[in-house]
């Protein structure tokens, strides 16, 4: 069995039996040597009677610990495992749809509990298919991969990294701060810097691929705290594609351009 990575050992259907038998075995030998070294002046029932509360006594804590306990834990691994997985896209290893929204939800609460802002940021890449075309599919999954390695190490660990589809991603920035201004300095800073990290070209089988990216931002204040996740995550979409008609690699705000094609 492997949770996250890591192979889990458990015993097989012969093993747990003979565990089993030999603990129950092993207890009933200590009984039965107990009782003849110390015979009870008691009757053959209640003889039979202690031998078999001695046993139970003294064999189920062994059989929890050693049989039973083994196969409780590796079961929930197991469930923690699916739910694990269930929240990460197969590719990258980032966050999928369903984590994003989750994780969205909770930065707006968060953004109204705290009156924070926060920033919704979703990049298109420029140029992935004429590349993913050229050079096929195991080429495009390369990039999406180290495009997805290079926004994790861009943000932090307190904010979200996910993948929605094809070549587009997310980054959802929680707690900028509650000073508007410093809070829009710094997503400007973030887009700027994305833009820069996701223009390095990367070595691909001896080739050398370069995509950049568009960006769209909303931002998210109490006001969009109030919004639908979905409305949100479409209105930053939509700031995006009003970015690629700008001139690609660059970076706009939900209706206002914030930094101009990176060089």
């Amino acid at each position: 069995m492997i949770r996250h990575g890591k192979t889990i050992d458990l015993p097989s259907k012969a093993q747990v039996t003979v565990r089993i038998v030999g603990i129950v075995s092993g207890a009933e030998f200590l009984v039965m040597a107990f009782l003849h070294t110390f015979p009870p002046v008691i009757s053959a029932f209640q003889e039979a009677t202690l031998n078999a509360f001695s046993l139970v006594v003294l064999s189920t804590p062994i059989i929890y610990f050693w049989v039973v306990k083994p196969f409780v834990k590796a079961h929930n691994d197991t469930l923690h495992q699916i739910e694990y997985m269930a929240c990460l896209d197969p590719l990258t290893q980032l966050a999928n749809r369903r984590l994003i929204y989750q994780h969205l939800e909770k930065t707006l609460a968060g953004c109204l509990r705290h009156n924070v802002f926060g920033a919704l940021l979703v990049l298109d890449l420029d140029g992935f298919k004429p590349v993913n075309d050229r050079f096929g599919h195991e080429a495009g999954d390369a990039i999406l991969v180290e495009i997805a390695t290079r926004l994790k190490s861009m943000t932090r660990t307190e904010d979200i990294v996910g993948r929605l589809g094809g070549d587009e991603f997310i980054v959802i920035l929680s707690d900028l701060g509650q000073e508007s201004s410093a809070a829009l300095k710094k997503v400007e800073l973030i887009a700027k810097r994305l833009i820069s990290t996701i223009s390095t070209p990367l070595s691909f089988d001896r080739k050398e691929l370069k995509v950049s990216t568009s960006i769209g931002i909303r931002f998210l204040d109490t006001a969009a705290a109030t919004s639908q996740t979905e409305h949100l995550i479409n209105e930053a979409d939509s700031a995006m594609y009003l970015a690629k008609k700008a001139g690609k690699g660059c970076a706009m705000f939900h209706g206002e351009e914030v930094t101009e094609a990176a060089a």
